[in-house]
């Protein structure tokens, strides 16, 4: 099993880097492969030193079964035929072909046996607040079928990138300082401050962001559920939260909810407020669950409830679902 990361430098790649090594990842080699301003870089990996290669259309694919690719829509496209040319499976981190018909959209949890079925040889890794929360939403759906979503998502800075993440940093630290407040990763100045613009806006009123949630909820769960999402940049450091209201098509009772979403893989219950306990992005920051709390029925729909989550976007929101769908993969012997 010889494996390849694409964007190796970025925060994602490196996040790569780490899951494979704790997860004990079955692969004989390792390649690693990013932009002219990276190549040559040089990173450890289980005791052995790697260095980054220029990304280039070669054959450099030749022999490799499975590319993580995290390096923008812009080169997820751009380079899709050379790396699957041979056979190679992508695991796409971006949002390039997430809606394209003959590429399966797959969260592990919800809709494993879709990576079966990939005529591109591409399978798409969701957007980190839509995998969030249908890992969440898909033992719901198991005991009443959702009609209707509305969530506003709180996300950190890690879902801009590590660039974005240094200058939240520096932000801070110039205010404490005096100093003018640099602004480039975001439109406004993240530091005290929430931002209720992710993406571009569209014609509609909502963002790509938004209508990221909308779409990709429906070709995971295969569901017709509606989601209207607003999503909130916040001046946390790492690890998104939402707050999530759904309509099921029969009224549910609360501890059958919070069982079912104990016993679901890839969540974790958190729900006592009476003693202070519910999901927060410091706790869940580096963590591979998507942690859940404040359960409890909609005051405004009987046949609705609502809740919190809070999980980690480079880990489960990018890195370790894109590991997870290549591990069923080897796990039911479907790499060449």
């Amino acid at each position: 099993m010889k494996v390849a990361i694409v964007g190796a430098s970025g925060a994602v790649g490196q996040e790569f880097l780490r899951i494979l090594a704790e997860r004990n990842f079955p692969m004989d080699d390792l390649v690693l492969f990013g932009s002219e301003r990276s190549a040559g870089s040089k990173y450890s990996f289980c005791g052995k030193e790697y260095e980054v290669k220029l990304l280039q259309h070669n054959d450099d694919f030749r022999d490799i079964d499975i590319a993580f690719v995290s390096a923008g829509g812009g080169t997820s496209k751009e380079f899709a035929e050379t790396i699957t040319k041979h056979g190679c499976v992508m695991i796409d981190n971006s949002s390039a072909f997430r809606m394209d018909p003959d590429v399966p959209l797959v969260v592990p949890e919800c809709n494993a046996e879709d990576a079966l079925n990939r005529p591109r040889g591409i399978i798409a890794n969701p957007n980190c607040t839509t995998i969030m929360m249908v890992v969440v939403l898909q033992p719901i759906e198991r005991l009443s079928h959702i009609k209707r979503i509305r969530v506003s998502s709180y996300q950190s800075a890690s879902g801009a990138g590590a660039a974005a993440m240094a200058e939240l940093k520096q932000q801070y630290a110039e205010l404490v300082e005096g100093k003018p407040v640099t602004v480039k990763k975001f439109p406004h100045q993240l530091a005290y401050n929430v931002i209720p613009q992710i993406d571009v806006f569209t014609d509609n009123g909502y963002t790509k962001e938004e209508m990221k949630m909308f779409n990709e909820t429906r070709k995971i769960m295969h569901t017709d559920a509606r989601c209207s999402a607003t999503c909130v940049r916040v001046s946390s450091l790492r690890s998104h939260s939402e707050s999530v209201w759904i309509e099921t098509a029969e009224p549910l009772d609360l501890d059958a909810v919070r069982q079912a979403i104990a016993a679901a893989p890839g969540c974790t219950l958190k729900d006592d407020p009476a003693n202070l306990v519910y999901p927060m992005p410091l706790e869940t920051a580096g963590r591979d669950d998507v942690y859940v709390g404040r359960i409890r029925k909609d005051l405004a729909d009987d046949c609705g409830l609502t809740l919190w989550l809070s999980g980690d976007q480079i880990r489960k929101g990018a890195a370790l679902n894109a590991v997870q769908i290549a591990e069923y993969l080897i796990s039911v012997g479907n790499i060449k």
